[in-house]
């Protein structure tokens, strides 16, 4: 999905995409990865808040929430919240489910709430997004989602792929009229 997204924010003139993650967390909810990763995708830092146009926040579905790693790194972010950081910047949330009532909207309602509380303005996707209200798969106007199955077996369909890409579009547009 977050590759989708960034295709979607590339595919509007001078903006570029930046892939990054958080580190896992251990049960006892401390950082359990070191700062930088040995290998795989970057870490997301303060700095990468501070230098973005616009933020968009993706995670898997865990019991209708954020994955514990997200929230962790958002609990992080009170020297952010207290320069106003992201008072202003767009913003927008993608998720997976195991199932089409795995808690797709709420977890997208999960990842708004302290981007809200930062102060970003919060881009979804409009019911006139073509497909939205007809979709077997994910997609809400709250954001993009997909429904990955049971055991994850499900690939992002095209129509969940499309949504990701407007998505991404939309919010590249936006920071660019920002």
């Amino acid at each position: 999905m977050a590759r989708h997204v960034a295709r979607g924010i590339e595919s509007v003139t001078g903006c570029e995409a930046l892939l990054r993650t958080v580190p896992e967390v251990s049960p006892t909810t401390e950082q359990s990865e070191p700062s930088i990763p040995n290998e795989g995708d970057v870490y997301v830092t303060h700095a990468d808040l501070e230098a973005c146009s616009g933020l968009l926040v993706g995670s898997p579905t865990r019991f209708g929430n954020m994955a514990a790693p997200l929230k962790y790194f958002w609990d992080t972010t009170g020297s952010l919240w207290m320069k106003g950081t992201l008072v202003d910047k767009p913003v927008a949330c993608f998720t997976s489910t195991a199932s089409m009532h795995g808690g797709q909207e709420t977890t997208l309602l999960s990842m708004m709430l302290p981007l809200l509380h930062h102060g970003a303005l919060f881009v979804g996707l409009p019911s006139t997004t073509p497909g939205l209200s007809t979709t077997q798969g994910g997609g809400t106007p709250y954001g993009a989602s997909h429904t990955a199955g049971p055991q994850g077996e499900l690939d992002v369909s095209d129509e969940e792929g499309s949504f990701c890409h407007i998505l991404g579009a939309r919010l590249a547009n936006i920071a660019k009229k920002l």
